[in-house]
């Protein structure tokens, strides 16, 4: 019973940290798109609010696409490979 209970504490423990990291993430997300949005528009003229988005929106999704490689690369690479890339 009590291995059972430290399990599910465990757990959510787990949960309760992923939840933070998440928000945290989205928290630093929301302020980067804030600072992205500001400084496309100081270079665009005024009344061009379509085009700084249409800008924005194309960044953000070459970020987007190039972090979901790295990511998905270094996930299915073996650990030691991954320590001696970042320490490189």
């Amino acid at each position: 019973m009590k291995k059972q209970a430290q399990e599910v504490k465990g757990q959510v423990l787990q949960t309760i940290a992923t939840l933070l990291t998440t928000a945290f993430g989205l928290i630093a997300a929301l302020a980067w798109n804030e600072a992205i949005k500001a400084l496309i528009a100081q270079f665009l003229p005024k009344g061009s609010d379509l085009m700084g988005l249409l800008i924005y929106a194309v960044l953000i999704t070459i970020i987007a696409v190039v972090a979901t490689i790295i990511i998905g690369r270094a996930i299915s690479q073996p650990e030691e490979v991954q320590l001696v890339k970042i320490v490189e």
